[in-house]
């Protein structure tokens, strides 16, 4: 099965961030950086970044950055309040 590029990467930044390489509180590096580190396009990596948003994972702060957010939600499948 095919995987888009924006799952891979996603599923790449979760692990990281769950791993504390960036930890709770972390900026996210920018779009472009991401872009460039991965080889895809910023919208490619936009789209990985608001499924990590829509998870709850970071958060987006205007003129500000992404960040990881504190305390973390529970891994898919453990107990949560969603």
């Amino acid at each position: 099965m095919v995987e888009y590029e924006w799952v891979r990467i996603a599923r790449d930044l979760e692990r990281r961030i769950r791993s504390g390489e960036i930890p709770p509180g972390g900026r996210l590096e920018n779009e472009r950086a991401l872009a460039d580190v991965h080889q895809v396009s910023p919208g490619t990596v936009r789209r990985a970044v608001r499924d990590l948003r829509e998870r709850g994972l970071v958060e987006t702060l205007a003129a500000k950055g992404t960040y990881v957010v504190d305390p973390l939600p529970p891994v898919s499948g453990e107990t949560s309040t969603r």
